[in-house]
């Protein structure tokens, strides 16, 4: 399982959570995010990822995060390489990601 820190942000309030936690489980075969920890650190306002398969795909992990209020992007390209590098070595199959592949290229979104 990778891990890397990112900044998420809370679309209608605009906060923000620079501790957030981007990665790929590859025992889940998923791509995952964890952000916005309540008080104790115990819940957390986002966590997508935690289901066989749930999204196997950065695009597919960006739709949920959206859907939920959240974005990642911009995301560093040092996490975009590392995250796609991780997908390669550890992922079971492979899968089209517009996404990974526009922020590979430099691009913030696919065209």
């Amino acid at each position: 399982m990778s891990r890397y820190t990112i900044t998420v942000a809370q679309l209608a309030s605009q906060a923000t959570d620079p501790d957030a936690i981007i990665g790929y489980d590859r025992p889940l075969q998923t791509f995952f995010l964890q952000a916005f920890p309540d008080s104790e650190g115990e819940d957390l306002a986002l966590w997508l990822g935690t289901d066989f398969r749930a999204y196997e795909t950065l695009s597919a992990l960006r739709t949920a995060a959206l859907a939920q209020g959240y974005d990642f992007l911009p995301m560093a390209a040092d996490t975009v390489r590392s995250l796609a590098d991780d997908l390669a070595r550890e992922g079971w199959r492979s899968h089209a990601d517009p996404l990974l592949e526009a922020l590979l290229s430099g691009k913030t979104t696919p065209t």
